[in-house]
């Protein structure tokens, strides 16, 4: 196993079920233990960017963002990026697996058969305030038994009472949604969250890995990289995958493990084409210009790479309870995480977003005239919108006076695809990572309409008196002046996917088949973001838990 990462730790855990199975896993940062952190789900921002428990990549210049770079952290710590991300738990929609089942030509990655995967990694526990929520989320939908704790905010402010009377004040256009989980997220209502009922994260570290780490037949080693994927023989002219190179500095010692029964990637959607391209698996033409020996040519290896541009909107608000109280006040913020360490409850049990909303574009919008709905189908989402009590941004720094609101907008279905490519063959260089953030017409013209569905929002009858004025471009009503507002504060969420995307077993394109192995090779396997053909419109990593338990269950089958 290559990568205790989201999906990795979930392989790990599930193949050491079998005591006929032995695993190691290689991760290349830390352990996720006694980091605060990463434990207390308010100070999940705190972990990136530029942090030790983060690979701190920084993108190539964005030309949808006017030229800016902008840091791009990735998980480098057991769990991965489900150790730092900011645990929001959204499964995406019907048509985003059906797509997946249809460019693959097996509908074992349908929505319906995918269901029990989503199930089987979660369990819906009770919020920390342990307060009724009905009406909030559907329990039937939900898994009880799965490794992954998954409940509702438990720190529940009169901000988000009026979040919820806005969808009954303007139904038509912000319907109340009770559970987005259900395959139809179209609409506005509760997060769900990976936190557990005592306040904690759960990662696929706290979940899974760490609960099978007493397994004797389970070793994961930390502080080392894998440096190359190593071919041990051909057959027929299909490279045999059966080794990998080790380093823990780019000076020290490399050593070699052999696999037995398959090497497994697990990297993520940036180390994962890296580590292919490292390791003579790509384009020959890329390949040979840094000398590296093709050992497999799939052209599509580091391309497609997708994911979702974030711009938070801010408006000053006629309150002081939201997030800069905090942030002010070191006395409270002692006081809260106090009140966290005795109970588990509080703010600081929240990751700090307690509603969701995702909303398509009219069918009859100008732009798909020009391009093609590059959502997966009509229960799939253009784009997001995301209440914060307090003022957020990737971006700008947090004004030292006032107390804030945000609405975080997304571009759910982006058209841009960007790639990640190596700027050396030394493993130890970042490689370059292009994302394309509204690189597309399509994508600017979503982000633009996100930007006024938002405007329109806290113009609800609940917000008033509340609300005080928006800061900045976003007072302007031209459409020209808030798409340069967007390529100017737009930043990323952080969900990169698509760079060794399934396609169908007959066909050439692509990096894997169905069951993941790599095309045109043996012993090779990847299971992480890489793998998805398209972004789905959500926050993926619910996602990627319920990959990688169908990939488990593949890969018992197939070594049975």
């Amino acid at each position: 196993m290559i990568s205790a990462g989201t999906a990795g730790s979930v392989i790990a855990a599930r193949l050491s079920e079998n005591p006929a199975f032995s695993v190691l896993v290689i991760e290349a940062g830390s352990s996720n233990q006694n980091i605060l952190a990463a434990e207390v789900p308010f100070l999940g921002s705190s972990l990136s960017p530029n942090t030790a428990v983060t690979w701190n990549y920084t993108t190539t210049p964005q030309i949808g963002l006017n030229n800016r770079s902008i840091p791009y952290p990735r998980g480098y710590v057991l769990g991965g990026s489900s150790t730092i991300n900011f645990e929001i738990w959204t499964r995406g929609s019907i048509d985003d697996y059906n797509r997946f089942a249809d460019v693959t030509c097996d509908l074992g990655w349908s929505w319906d058969e995918m269901f029990h995967y989503m199930k089987k990694s979660e369990h819906l526990v009770p919020p920390t305030d342990n307060r009724s929520v009905f009406g909030e989320v559907d329990p039937s939908i939900h898994g009880k038994k799965g490794p992954v704790q998954v409940s509702l905010g438990g720190f529940v402010s009169g901000m988000d009472r009026r979040v919820i009377d806005t969808t009954r004040e303007l139904d038509c256009e912000f319907p109340y949604n009770v559970d987005m989980n259900s395959g139809y997220p179209l609409g506005l209502g509760w997060v769900q969250n990976s936190v557990s009922s005592k306040g904690f994260r759960s990662s696929s570290a706290t979940a899974y890995l760490t609960p099978a780490m007493e397994r004797d037949n389970l070793d994961v080693l930390i502080q080392t990289r894998v440096t190359k994927l190593v071919a041990v023989s051909q057959e027929n002219g299909v490279p045999i995958f059966g080794q990998v190179e080790v380093a823990q500095t780019a000076t020290g010692p490399r050593l070699l493990f052999n696999a037995t029964k398959e090497v497994i990637l697990s990297g993520g959607a940036i180390n994962t084409p890296q580590l292919l391209q490292l390791s003579g698996v790509g384009d020959s033409a890329l390949l040979a210009s840094l000398n590296i020996t093709t050992i497999l040519n799939l052209e599509d290896v580091g391309k497609n790479l997708s994911d979702h541009p974030f711009l938070a909107n801010h408006w000053l608000v006629n309150s002081t309870s939201t997030f800069e109280k905090v942030g002010r006040n070191a006395t409270l913020t002692a006081d809260l995480l106090a009140q966290w360490n005795a109970t588990g409850t509080g703010l600081f049990s929240d990751p700090g977003a307690n509603q969701i909303g995702w909303k398509r574009l009219p069918s009859n919008s100008s732009i798909f005239q020009q391009y093609p709905d590059p959502s997966a189908g009509p229960a799939s989402a253009h784009y997001e919108l995301l209440p914060v009590n307090g003022f957020v941004s990737f971006v700008e720094s947090t004004p030292a006076t006032g107390f804030f609101m945000s609405v975080v907008t997304n571009v759910a279905s982006p058209l841009s695809r960007g790639s990640v490519t190596l700027a050396s063959s030394d493993p130890f260089d970042n490689p370059i990572i292009n994302p394309a953030l509204l690189e597309s017409p399509f994508d600017i013209y979503v982000m633009v309409e996100a930007i006024k569905s938002a405007k329109r929002f806290v113009e609800a009858p609940a917000w008033k008196g509340y609300i005080m004025q928006a800061l900045g471009a976003l007072n302007s009503t031209i459409d020209e002046d808030l798409a340069e507002y967007a390529r100017n504060s737009t930043s990323t969420v952080f969900h990169p996917v698509g760079t060794a995307r399934m396609t169908s077993y007959f066909n050439k394109d692509g990096v894997v088949n169905p069951d993941l192995l790599v095309k045109g090779s043996s012993g090779l396997r990847i299971v992480d973001a890489s793998v998805l053909p398209y972004i789905p419109a959500a926050h993926p990593q619910a996602c990627v838990y319920a990959l990688a338990e169908r990939a488990a269950d593949l890969i018992k089958t197939a070594w049975s």
